[in-house]
Parts: C-alpha cells; sequence; structure tokens
C-alpha cells in the first residue's frame, strides 16, 4: 500500500452509469490533484434507438481520462452495459494498462478485443474468483455476489485513504441455480473492518420487497413447458445462462431437443460450455435440422425478447427467417421483463406473432414468476446496507430520479452520507466530507459504422433531419450569358403525395417557386453560385412547407457550361 502523502485525495469519477441504466464507465482516483493515479471498472455501452437513426451502440465519452495515469481497469461482469465498450474505448484511453476480469466475462471480452484488432493476449488478464490485484495505490478484490449472468463481482478497492465497495449489478438470491452464493460473510468481514463508501447499484429502488429466485423460475418454466404442444420458443437475455439453463432442462423435461437462434444465444452458451459453467449440456440441434422434428420434440432458445429489429425472434415473428418458421398452435415463452423505452417494439412483436396464430406467454399470465430481476429490490439494498455499514452512499446504475431515491433511502439506513453524482461530477471521498468538488468533459460517443463520433456529429444531426424531415435536391443549368439553359429542377427523397405515392406532381410548385425567385435576380447575381444557392433555397423551402408542411434537407447544384 502507498504511504499516505497529506495532499492525497481519493475521488470517484462516473463518466456513464449515473443519468442512465447502462453504459457504465467508473473512474476512482487517488493522489495529489495535480497527479492522480486511476483504475477504471467496467467500460459499457448503451443501445441507440429510434433517436439516433443508424446507430446501434453508444458509449460514455473518456477524453477526460485520457491523459491521466490509469493503472488498471478491472470489469465486474459480462453484461454489455458494463463490457460492451471495451473493444470500442480501449485505443482511445491511451493506455497500456491490463484489463482484469474473471473467466467467463474474459472470455467474452477477449472477442471484444479481437473485432477491434486489439491484443488480447498483452491487454486481458484472466483472473480467479476472489482475486487480489495490486495497482499503484490501489489494492483490488472480487467479490462474489449473485446476478443475473455467471461471475458477478464487487470490487472492494483499498486505498491509503479507506476502503470502497463498488458492487457492480447484483442481487441477493438464496438458490441462483448457477455459480456461487453471494458472499455474505466476506461482505460482513468488509463492513466489521469498516467501509469508508460503498457505490451501489439503484436499479431496483423503487421496487419494495425482493427480487426473487432463480430457483423458483426453473421451477415455474419446468410446469409450463411440460403442459405446451406444438412447437414452442422461449425468449429471454442470453447472458442470462442460469436462465438458459433452466430452459434447457425443462425441455429435457418434455422431451424437447433445444435449438440455439441467434448469435448471442450462440456465442454466450458457447463461452459458458468452454469456461466450464454449462455442463452436461445435451447436444444442440442446427437450425436447418430442427425443422425436420415433431413439432412436440423442439424448443427454440430464441434471442429478441427486447424486440429488436435484427434478432432472431423479430425475424420469426415477420417470417423472413431463414431457418425457424412458426405458426398456428404454436407457443412463444416470454422469461423476460420488458425494459423501458421497449415497449414499442416488443408489443408490435407480440401482435405480429398473434396474429399468425402463435400463443403469445409473458410472466403476468403464469401463476408462478417464469422471470425475475437480476437487481436489488428494497429490502435486499436494506440487507446489503446492514451487512457493509459504509459511511458513504454514492448511488449509480439509474436514472437521476432512481440515484435520488437510492440516496434518500441510504440516509433512512443511518448511512452518515450519500452523494449522487451526475455523470462528469468528481466526488472527493476523502479525506473529510465526501462532496463534489469538480465537474469533467463528458458526453457520448456514437458507433457510426466502424467509426466512434461525438453525439453531436454533423452527420448524425443531419441524418436525423433527414429522417425527420426528407430530402429535396434542386438542380440548375446556367449558360456563359448567365442565362437560364434548364431547370430548376427538384427531385425528393422521402416525402410523398396525399394518395401514397412518392412526391411527384407536388414537386412543380417547387419548381415554379425556383424559377420565379431567380427570375429577380439580376443578370450580375447569376454569375455569382452562392447568391443563386441562396436565392433557390429560400424560395423551394418555403414551398415545401406550404406544399408538405415540413422543412427538408435541400442541396443546390447550380450547373454552368
Amino acid at each position: 500500500m502507498s504511504q499516505l502523502r497529506e495532499t492525497d485525495t481519493l475521488v470517484f469519477l462516473p463518466l456513464g452509469g449515473c443519468e442512465e441504466i447502462g453504459m457504465n464507465l467508473n473512474a476512482y482516483g487517488y493522489g495529489p490533484p495535480d497527479d492522480r493515479r486511476w483504475i477504471l471498472a467496467d467500460l459499457g455501452v448503451t443501445f441507440g434507438d429510434e433517436t439516433t437513426p443508424g446507430v446501434d451502440l453508444i458509449c460514455a465519452d473518456p477524453d477526460f481520462l485520457a491523459d491521466e495515469a490509469i493503472e488498471a481497469i478491472f470489469l465486474t461482469h459480462a453484461h454489455e452495459d458494463h463490457i460492451g465498450a471495451t473493444g470500442l474505448l480501449y485505443e482511445r484511453l491511451k493506455t497500456d494498462a491490463p484489463m482484469y476480469a474473471t473467466p467467463f466475462t474474459a472470455e467474452l471480452v477477449r472477442q471484444k478485443l479481437r473485432e477491434r484488432g486489439l491484443d488480447d493476449e498483452t491487454i486481458l488478464k484472466p483472473i480467479a474468483m476472489e482475486a487480489e490485484v495490486t495497482a499503484g495505490p490501489f489494492t483490488v478484490r472480487y467479490v462474489t455476489l449473485t446476478h443475473s449472468i455467471p461471475e458477478p463481482n464487487a470490487l472492494a478497492i483499498d486505498t491509503p485513504l479507506g476502503l470502497v465497495l463498488h458492487t457492480g449489478d447484483w442481487k441477493i438470491d438464496p438458490d441462483p441455480t448457477l455459480g456461487d452464493d453471494i458472499d455474505i460473510a466476506g461482505l460482513t468481514a468488509l463492513g466489521d473492518r469498516g467501509v469508508l463508501a460503498m457505490v451501489c447499484d439503484s436499479t431496483n429502488v423503487f421496487v419494495e420487497g425482493e427480487a426473487g429466485s432463480e430457483a423458483g423460475v426453473r421451477e415455474a418454466l419446468k410446469e409450463l413447458i411440460a403442459g405446451l404442444e406444438g412447437r414452442v420458443a422461449v425468449t429471454t437475455f442470453a447472458s442470462n445462462v442460469a436462465r438458459v439453463k433452466s430452459v434447457i432442462e425443462a425441455a429435457a423435461g418434455a422431451g424437447r431437443s433445444v435449438c440455439r437462434v441467434g448469435r448471442s444465444m450462440h456465442k454466450v452458451t458457447d463461452a459458458a460450455i468452454q469456461t466450464g459453467i454449462l455442463k452436461n449440456v445435451p447436444d444442440f440441434v442446427d437450425e436447418e435440422n430442427a425443422g425436420a422434428l415433431p413439432p412436440d420434440n423442439i424448443l427454440y432458445l430464441c434471442t429478441g425478447s427486447q424486440g429488436e429489429s435484427r434478432a432472431a425472434l423479430s425475424r420469426i415473428a415477420r417470417g423472413d427467417h431463414r431457418n425457424v418458421t412458426l405458426g398456428e398452435g404454436d407457443t412463444v415463452v416470454f422469461s423476460s421483463r420488458v425494459i423501458p423505452g421497449n415497449e414499442k417494439g416488443i408489443f408490435a412483436m407480440m401482435n405480429a406473432l398473434a396474429d399468425m396464430g402463435i400463443r403469445v406467454i409473458t410472466d403476468r399470465m403464469t401463476p408462478d414468476p417464469i422471470h425475475v430481476s437480476g437487481h436489488p429490490c428494497r429490502d435486499e439494498l436494506t440487507r446489503m446496507y446492514g451487512w457493509v455499514r459504509p459511511r458513504i452512499s454514492v448511488p449509480v446504475h439509474g436514472e437521476r430520479r432512481h440515484t435520488l431515491e437510492h440516496a434518500q433511502f441510504a440516509r433512512s439506513l443511518q448511512v452518515p452520507e450519500a452523494v449522487a453524482p451526475k455523470n462528469g461530477e468528481m466526488v472527493q471521498l476523502a479525506p473529510g466530507e465526501a462532496q463534489i468538488i469538480d465537474l469533467v468533459p463528458t458526453g457520448r460517443l456514437m458507433l457510426d459504422g466502424d467509426m466512434l463520433v461525438p453525439e453531436n456529429a454533423g452527420g448524425l444531426s443531419e441524418r436525423k433531419r433527414l429522417s425527420f424531415n426528407g430530402y429535396l435536391h434542386v438542380s440548375v443549368a446556367i449558360d456563359e450569358r448567365n442565362g437560364i439553359t434548364d431547370g430548376p429542377v427538384t427531385t425528393a427523397r422521402g416525402l410523398s403525395e396525399p394518395d401514397g405515392r412518392l412526391a411527384d406532381e407536388s414537386l412543380d410548385a417547387l419548381d415554379e417557386a425556383g424559377e420565379l425567385a431567380l427570375s429577380k435576380l439580376k443578370r450580375d447575381d447569376l454569375d455569382d453560385d452562392d447568391a443563386v444557392e441562396r436565392a433557390l433555397g429560400r424560395a423551394v423551402r418555403r414551398a415545401a412547407e406550404r406544399a408538405f408542411g415540413r422543412r427538408p434537407v435541400i442541396d443546390i447544384t447550380v450547373l454552368r457550361s
């Protein structure tokens, strides 16, 4: 452990995950303000939606850290919102710091590093459960938790100014069905020693009671699937390997072979088998061969529970999956929850399935739960605070309403101090009272094709305008004597006639408005391309608003002979 200096401080800095659920990127700094050493906890992503056309992945902007001394990166578990940006951001951090992860997480991270052309053998350092690593002034020990994915860990971060527990994602599952139980003794021992601060998951802070156990889900799935006829498809989060295992066991008990459908379902289950987490699994049936089995003897284990348009279940619902077809008398079981914001896509997919004569079963339709959350509800938070007994509560992993409620709840549990930072707000944990001492630049980076670009990138802003308002191109030909030899001619994209056809006749009014605008220009102005473009742009934009009620993106081409 480094020797304590008078100017040393211990700070916590979230760059992602404190104003949203997802996109987690947390940093801990130690040392004098002008010479801090840093470790990072998680490099995650969130996902694009209809407001980010063409963008599937979004991650926190780590540029503030690119000029800092990073000792190591520690990954708590393998969910995308915690590891999805490992390949995207590592080079941007301008570091050669090692990246630590337990075996299952490391297996999935290895693929992400290789996809971006990074040397995983140099960067990635797989470690055992409950391992301890020293990185500069930090000593970090992995503490076993339970969650909805194998090998979830908290980080016990020891420094000369105190001990911090960074929980990552967790719940209290008394019978997780896969992996070890939560290390209550270890957490209590940390509390007995004295914990300066706990940086803790806020996802379910508004939910009373407890999240529930995977063991109960397993029994409910077995009973449900045993009573179904015809082809059965079960959709769940591929990362929930315990749930996947329960579905496989339920299928075997009902005399059904399992066919995995969806890239991430293959990727995660392969990693679980390779690392020994999934054992004695019956042979899976290939998609190409599954259709030949009797309907009562096949179960499709599918990705796409959130209505993602390119995922397996959405393609099945559209009837355009290459190998899998469902129809009248078949059943789709959703062993998942609706993530807020995904309702529209999920319900559209369910309606499409129902329209095909397929029975849809969700968690609300079964007597016993076929899904439980992986995050702590209020009773579980109460127990965790009772074990750890931190001096400071720092809520993370939540929208603003979650973290503020969590801070208030922690105070009600007699935690002396609570600070709920926003992304970019630096919290001084020690010495002295916990407080926000700085605001650093932060933001979002969008994966646009193969490039990471800022959220306000010109191309993304223009793409939004195109998607909302359409596009016009206006061309005009002018000869050497400044006479108009052709045009203006307007073509359109993304605009319609009242009868639904692509815009055609309505463009005549735009052409006429352009002609009138050019007729009012002086002869000398017709020699100036900028003047011509301004006149045409103003006139056509006004005419487009009258004709279509929109302000399209407009390009002007002036051709000269």
